[in-house]
């Protein structure tokens, strides 16, 4: 979460608000101010405060329009009314809701099962809030697991430099030295070759992402176990991989069936993803899942004797509502595997074609095309000198279109991309709009004298 810092509100302040939001006596408003920084002396009627706060959150960008963000933005009425109806339910009480400790079981076992586990009746996994804190547990085995070997040095966790940014959070929050490949070139994701040049005995695993969030391109998940599968030959480290599916994971199973990525994979000791993003649920909600009971470390779980049973916990967070859970259950219930195909394809088709539409426009050269993850990344030409992609993203966003404009990591910072997020409800019909909209306003960029951004304040985007 961010952080937030201690900001006084200006003294001068003055109240007042809409005289007919006060209902029976007008005359309260002109002396209404919603409160900043200490709590106001009396209540408001409900429909007031409703009203009042409502006009706030209208200044926030529409979430249909918001193509940053891999998090899911539509549901179906009858799915917020199921989590309306659980939002009160705290899942961690097992006993007291024990259909829902059901529900979260029988997505444990369906993830496990899209995922190809050997065993199904010996995989492991748990719901989490979402694929940051999945991605935390995941790493906590690792290095749990290094730490039985009885090695010397600091443990590291070897990754592409394109890897969200929660896994550089675990590893100065548990002590892990990052072990980072950088870009190079056009190879914008993690490699084979590049995996195994920075493993030694003290490598608790490695990190590979069905999806980066830069680009929506597939690292190569067997290329990597492979190789690490020689290098165990060659030197006797068994290092593991875990899969950072966060958004690729709920869309390999439907639409790339023959891409071997998964635990068909011996090496692929865990796997993560968000319910809430390719998972098509509301936030919060994610899922990780261990191949096997042996792969997760005993001592780390929990059994926790709490309000009258026992309850085995592996969380960094304890009390959470159960609507997420109920919702990814229902999902999973109105789709099945037809279903999600169905969905995800209808993406992908969107991503693809929107691709090609805007690299036929002219002044873009695209780094992907939205054929792996609904997700694509492109530039501006070396000879497009006008204008640059922070100038298209603020110009989208005067539309409503958020758009998002950064570079990339270290070792290619000269690197500025636009990125497009193709998600569940984002049409045909409104890329046509969009696309209009960015026809329109290119003649205009190509008029000006040169780029109203300064390069200076560019910087990476992690999402």
């Amino acid at each position: 979460m961010v952080l937030h810092k201690g900001k006084p509100s200006s003294e001068t302040r003055r109240g007042g608000t809409n005289p007919l939001y006060t209902g029976a006596n007008p005359a309260l408003a002109a002396e209404l101010t919603l409160p900043h920084d200490s709590l106001m002396d009396n209540p408001l009627p409900p429909d007031t405060a409703l009203q009042l706060v409502r006009d706030e959150l209208m200044l926030d960008g529409n979430a249909k329009l918001n193509l940053a963000t891999f998090v899911t933005t539509y549901m179906e009425p009858q799915a917020r009314e199921l989590m309306a109806d659980c939002v009160d339910k705290n899942m961690i009480d097992k006993d007291e809701y024990p259909q829902t400790a059901e529900l979260e079981r029988r997505c444990v076992n369906i993830l496990a099962d899209l995922w190809n586990a050997p065993e199904p009746t010996d995989i492991i996994g748990c719901s989490t809030t979402g694929s940051s804190e999945a991605c935390m547990l995941a790493g906590m085995a690792f290095k749990r697991r290094w730490s039985k070997l009885g090695r010397s040095g600091k443990p590291n966790l070897v990754m592409g430099a394109n890897v969200q940014v929660c896994w550089e959070k675990f590893c100065e929050y548990w002590e892990v030295e990052p072990r980072l490949v950088p870009m190079d070139g056009d190879q914008f994701h993690l490699t084979a070759e590049g995996a195994i040049s920075r493993c030694d005995e003290n490598t608790i695993g490695v990190v590979a992402i069905l999806g980066s969030t830069f680009d929506g391109s597939y690292e190569p998940v067997a290329e990597i176990a492979a190789a690490l599968d020689q290098l165990q030959t060659e030197r006797g480290w068994d290092i593991p991989v875990h899969v950072d599916g966060a958004s690729g994971a709920m869309i390999a199973p439907f639409l790339d069936s023959d891409l071997e990525w998964d635990f068909r994979l011996p090496r692929v000791a865990s796997i993560n993803t968000s319910g809430h993003k390719y998972g098509l649920v509301y936030p919060g909600v994610g899922w990780v899942v261990w191949r096997n009971k042996a792969a997760l470390p005993a001592e780390l779980v929990f059994n926790v004797n709490y309000l009258g049973g026992d309850m085995p916990t592996f969380a960094l967070n304890f009390s959470r509502p159960g609507a997420e859970v109920a919702a990814q259950y229902y999902t999973f219930v109105r789709l099945g595997r037809e279903g999600f195909r169905a969905v995800q394809q209808a993406s992908r088709d969107v991503a693809t074609e929107l691709a090609d539409r805007i690299g036929e426009l002219g002044p873009f050269r695209l780094l992907t095309r939205g054929d792996e993850l609904p997700v694509f990344a492109f530039t501006t030409k070396p000879e497009v000198t006008a204008y640059d992609v922070f100038d298209i993203s603020r110009r989208l966003r005067e539309r409503g279109w958020l758009v998002p404009a950064y570079t990339f990591p270290e070792n290619r910072t000269d690197l500025a991309v636009l990125r497009i997020v193709v998600r569940n409800g984002f049409t045909h019909d409104l890329a046509d709009l969009l696309l209009g909209d960015l026809s329109r306003i290119l003649p205009e960029l190509a008029a000006q004298p040169a780029p109203s951004h300064d390069p200076a304040l560019s910087t990476a985007f992690h999402h």
